[in-house]
């Protein structure tokens, strides 16, 4: 019986992934890779971030989006499970729209970040 969690999450872009976790200061290692996890249960992960316990957290494809994948019973990080999605859901949909929008030809010109948490963006784009 495994005792690992999948939980999903929107998140669909790897570059946008990995960007969200190094902004939140996150050692992560790129996949593939097994995490660790109970009793020595491994679960292939595109992502994984090592815990001093010894047991993983990861972040694997499952052809639709990237889940969360670790063993609850061993979370060890400073943010409770949700906390820590919610910083890299919104880190992750910063990096998604800086990206989309440079494509589109659009310049970041102001960055605000509100008493509320929520980040305010001013994207500005120059026509010919």
């Amino acid at each position: 019986m495994s005792h690992f969690s999948q939980i999903k999450t929107q998140i669909r872009n790897l570059t946008s992934l990995q960007a969200a976790l190094s902004d939140l200061g996150i050692d992560w290692k790129p996949g593939p890779r097994e995490v660790r996890g109970y009793r020595g249960q491994t679960y292939k992960a595109d992502i994984a971030i090592e815990q001093k316990n010894g047991y993983d957290i990861g972040f694997s494809w499952n052809g639709t989006e990237y889940e969360l994948v670790a063993d609850l019973q061993f979370w060890e990080q400073a943010w409770s499970v949700n906390r820590f999605l919610s910083m890299v859901t919104q880190r992750y949909a910063y990096h998604t729209v800086i990206n989309e929008t440079t494509k589109q030809g659009f310049q970041l010109a102001e960055q605000q970040k509100n008493e509320d948490g929520s980040i305010r963006l001013v994207l500005q784009r120059w026509s010919a």
